[in-house]
């Protein structure tokens, strides 16, 4: 085993494209795992999402998400950092939920799980199966060691890079004393229905979750350019006169600038999500039909990513008080989607994502509110 060229490894490619590699190497020296996930933990909402697979037997479980709380035998996991070693799934296995019975249908016989921490906070836990049973013994667990701190250290890596562009946004925002319905609920809000949609129309796509996530995160980043606009326009009550309009609309250049400068025009040969991230600031504002900025892109040269988002942020912009309008119900935001997307300007399948999940939206709707700024930005 060369320490060296699996650093190599977990350092190049998408986190998907590592995980799958690092799973190569470890077949050489450990053929019994059949796969390896990891699951991300989200602590504001208790909520464990699948994120990265690499699936050699079976079918990949995907947009798959449940409560912390409601597992008991992870729970003690988060709380004591210990791994558990199953070596019969079968007889060990008594839930009904969802994910219990794919586990059980894939014929994996053995599992072995271990609680990923960053700085003492839990981040998820990585998944090893087989189709063997007790195959995890003493000295595999011993093989495994090294791969979960590079699958640890690779995610954790990874996560840190994107909280600390955001964390690095927020900050641009407080200096420039912007103050704005994208500092709080807004943000959690379009975050949150951009995950919902993502989620359903990734398999539309071919896309995996780590994709879903990676939309959820940049989301509340797509107009980070607003703080590069003057508060006399970013803030006025009435229309934008054209000249006005031109400068608002310029949001979308000065945001991929910020974003350049964090990440650097080339990022993507050490950031591959940049890309993703990119696309968000860069195409939310184009239109399916061409009638959107700043490019006047249409149909498929519009990356999903930001047909995802424009959806999101457009139905929040509806359903959410301003200063100068009155908050709309969801069923009459749901209606105006309907007649955008058969007007030809917003993505159908990404608005019938929404509209079908309504349940999950009004929850959203009602947990993340505005806390009513004196001033709030046009969207």
């Amino acid at each position: 085993m060369n320490l060296a060229s699996l650093a190599v490894i977990a350092n190049s490619g998408t986190l998907t494209e590592r995980l799958g590699a690092l799973h190569t190497r470890l077949l050489e020296t450990v053929p019994m795992v059949d796969r390896i996930a990891c699951a991300l933990y989200e602590a504001k909402d208790d909520q464990l999402k699948t994120f990265i697979n690499s699936t050699r037997t079976g079918e990949a479980i995907a947009g798959y998400e449940a409560s912390l709380s409601n597992s008991h035998a992870l729970s003690q996991l988060a709380q004591s950092g210990d791994f558990r070693v199953l070596d019969d799934i079968a007889s060990a296995i008594h839930s009904d939920t969802a994910h219990s019975q794919w586990l059980k249908a894939q014929g994996y016989q053995s599992s072995f799980t271990v609680p990923l921490f960053d700085h003492g906070q839990l981040l998820g836990f990585i998944f090893f199966d087989s189709c063997l049973r007790a195959a995890f013994t003493p000295q595999v667990q011993r093989d495994l060691v090294l791969y979960t701190s590079l699958i640890s250290m690779m995610i954790s890596s990874e996560i840190a890079t994107i909280r600390a562009m955001i964390e690095s946004t927020k900050l641009a925002r407080e200096l420039t004393g912007l103050r704005d319905f994208e500092t709080g609920a807004h943000l959690d809000r379009m975050a949150r229905y951009s995950r919902l949609i993502a989620r359903a129309i990734a398999p539309l796509h071919g896309l995996n979750d780590e994709f879903v996530e990676g939309v959820y995160l940049f989301a509340p980043m797509h107009d980070i350019g607003k703080i590069g606009i003057p508060d006399r326009i970013l803030l006025k009550p009435g229309r934008l006169d054209p000249e006005e309009r031109v400068i608002m609309d310029s949001h979308v250049a000065k945001g991929v600038e910020i974003i350049e400068r964090i990440i650097g025009k080339e990022g993507d040969r050490h950031f591959p999500e940049s890309e993703l991230l990119r696309n968000i600031v860069q195409c939310h504002h184009e239109m399916l039909d061409g009638s959107g900025y700043p490019q006047g892109l249409s149909g498929e040269a519009i990356p999903i990513e930001a047909r995802v988002v424009a959806v999101a942020d457009i139905f929040d912009a509806l359903t959410a008080h301003r200063p100068y309008k009155q908050e709309w119900s969801l069923d009459d935001a749901f209606a105006e989607l309907h007649r955008l997307s058969a007007q030809g300007k917003l993505d159908a399948d990404c608005v019938n994502a929404l509209v079908n999940q309504r349940a999950a939206v009004a929850d959203i709707h009602a947990r993340y509110t505005d806390s009513q700024p004196d001033h709030a930005v046009r969207a």
